[in-house]
């Protein structure tokens, strides 16, 4: 966004009583922004300029399910304003918090209340997927989830991930019977919650969400709260709690292992995506190319999953 546009979203959320905006980091499929209203800090959400508002850029659509869920016993800011002006934007309470994911983002420091943030997050899970919002949107199924990243996987170089037509036909050939849809958030970790100490003080990053079946949402957390998963050193490897613990904080969860079979797959498509774009970069980052090897791994986890 060019000082012009800053200045006349400036104009815009003026109207809505925010000032003092500035920007905010994150928010890769929409542009965030912090401000001050009525004396308190807020989160501005705008869709990209120049992008038709649809999908993961349709930041009212994410306004709409805060609003569904505000209502329940789920966790999440608060929308306080909204503007169906170009590009369309909505304005949501700042919730303060501490994000991060233990097993990826390399902490140095222990935190001893991150093993209990785990159960309180699955809990939280829990809930959301309890709610039974009158909302009208198609409902994804597992199908069209592994299409949707084999879709992804299609566009990448098959070397970086050897074999994952195996694992797609897998896949396809023995899903289980659905449950009744649910919100699925599509990316619920510890990453994309706000948390003081234990306690989950918001559910945030609402650009994928779907009406879909629950265990979608429960084996990518799963996953991503397995230290096998991307074997990076941590200081919580040997805290994390075990997935029959999580299972227990969540509830039933008929075929959860082809559930998680499905997450690691959605991994290998995400991360091989990252790592082609990044190869494309003048200056590659390090870092994501060093996620290149743990794509065939998270294939051969799938495949054990399976079986």
């Amino acid at each position: 966004m060019t000082d012009s546009d800053l200045d006349a979203l400036r104009s815009r959320l003026a109207g809505h009583g925010v000032v003092d905006v500035v920007p905010l980091a994150g928010g890769a499929s929409s542009l965030t922004y912090r401000g001050d209203r009525d004396g308190a800090p807020v989160v501005v959400k705008v869709a990209p300029p120049g992008h038709a508002p649809v999908g993961h850029r349709d930041v009212l659509r994410q306004a709409r399910i805060l609003d569904e869920l505000s209502k329940s016993d789920v966790p999440v800011p608060v929308v306080l304003a909204r503007d169906e002006g170009s590009p369309p934007l909505f304005v949501m309470t700042l919730v303060e918090g501490d994000a991060f994911e233990p097993l990826f983002d390399r902490p140095q420091v222990f935190d001893p209340d991150v093993p209990q943030r785990y159960r309180e997050a699955t809990r939280v899970m829990a809930a959301l997927h309890r709610v039974r919002p009158p909302l009208s949107e198609p409902v994804v199924d597992a199908t069209a989830e592994v299409d949707r990243w084999c879709a992804t996987l299609g566009t990448v170089d098959a070397a970086l991930v050897p074999g994952w037509t195996n694992t797609a036909d897998a896949l396809r050939s023995s899903v289980p019977a659905a449950l009744e849809p649910s919100i699925v958030h599509g990316d619920f970790r510890l990453g994309n919650l706000l948390a003081e100490g234990a306690r989950i003080k918001a559910v945030i990053d609402w650009e994928i969400w779907s009406l879909g079946d629950s265990r979608i949402d429960l084996g990518w957390f799963l996953i991503n709260a397995n230290p096998a998963t991307y074997q990076r050193p941590s200081p919580y490897t040997d805290a994390v709690p075990t997935r029959a613990e999580l299972l227990e904080c969540y509830g039933n969860a008929p075929d959860i292992e082809w559930f998680m079979a499905l997450a690691c797959f959605k991994s290998a498509a995400t991360w091989s995506l990252i790592v082609k774009h990044n190869r494309r970069r003048a200056t590659p980052r390090p870092e994501l190319e060093a996620m290149a090897p743990v794509l065939t791994g998270l294939l051969r986890q799938a495949d054990e999953l399976l079986a």
